[in-house]
């Protein structure tokens, strides 16, 4: 199939460009984007000089940041294309919601991704938490946003999410493993006296889930989930990508998380289907409900 690429940075450069270059069911037909280009790939500086130019790409993934995302997405469907939503799927749950009601009526699929979701330990880890009885839970995920994301100022603007950006890959890994569904009942977030969004976040949930995330830590970076059991310890490092069990490596290996999605997407244009789990994003929104707010240092790249 072929796919367009909307949002030519770094995520897409990374991650989405190698990735489908790396897969038998796909071809990047072209690109769209103000600045980022694909060598050798035709570009356009506007989505809908894509749609009107090349109708025979059937599907569409959008990379750029969430708050322009849903007039592309909402655009890409009423032009007949299946839609790929890197993470976050949207600025805000509302907008999530029409362009699942919208894709429906069109008979289009729609795939909001979690990219962590697809790291090697995590099928293991809720495996093996199936018929567990879960005593305390613990994610720390702590990064360097100067590094992840250098100069983007965006991050840290209404509808960036600050640290949940990198925070709701934990949230998309623990809604994906735990046997029993949490909710959020307190949080509190730090915001850099010059940012609208929160560069740290300590949450607790029902069930004795907690979590620590911070986009301040230089480094050696820290993805880590720590799981308690009446069968003993569960771990995931790097991200998921190493799954321990009593402290023993079960599974693990080299991350090929985006690889993953392609196939995925595959699979659901394939059915046609869609895949929309705002789970992650419900804590995400409740964090920002329930926070309590402190003003900590300014914060420049």
């Amino acid at each position: 199939m072929k796919v367009a690429l909307a949002g030519i940075g770094k995520i897409a450069l990374d991650q989405h460009v190698p990735s489908i270059a790396a897969s038998p069911d796909w071809e990047l037909a072209c690109t769209v984007s103000r600045s980022g280009r694909v060598d050798g790939v035709e570009a356009f500086a506007d989505l809908p000089a894509m749609l009107e130019a090349r109708p025979d790409v059937p599907v569409v993934s959008l990379c750029m940041p969430p708050v322009p995302r849903y007039a592309y997405a909402e655009a890409a469907l009423l032009a007949g294309r299946h839609v790929m939503l890197e993470k976050p799927p949207g600025a805000t749950l509302a907008e999530v919601h029409a362009l699942q009601t919208l894709a429906a009526a069109r008979g289009l699929t729609l795939f909001a991704t979690w990219h962590s979701r697809m790291a090697k330990g995590v099928p293991g880890a809720k495996a093996w938490l199936a018929d567990k009885t879960i005593t305390r839970a613990h994610i720390t995920w702590r990064e360097d946003v100067r590094k992840w994301h250098p100069g983007q100022d965006w991050v840290f603007e209404p509808g960036g999410m600050g640290v949940f950006d990198p925070g709701i890959n934990a949230l998309s890994i623990l809604t994906e493993i735990l046997p029993r569904p949490v909710h959020l009942t307190g949080a509190e977030l730090e915001f850099p006296e010059n940012r609208q969004t929160p560069i740290a976040a300590r949450l607790q949930f029902t069930g004795a889930v907690s979590a620590d995330f911070d986009w301040r830590q230089e480094g050696p970076q820290t993805w880590d989930i720590d799981i308690e059991t009446d069968a003993g310890p569960l771990a995931l490092r790097h991200g998921g990508n190493l799954l321990l069990i009593d402290g023993e490596p079960v599974e693990g290996g080299p991350e090929a998380e985006y690889p993953a999605l392609y196939a995925r997407m595959t699979e659901l244009v394939s059915a046609g289907r869609s895949e929309v789990d705002l789970a992650p994003m419900v804590h995400v929104a409740d964090a920002m409900t329930l926070g309590r707010r402190i003003v900590t240092d300014p914060f420049d790249f």
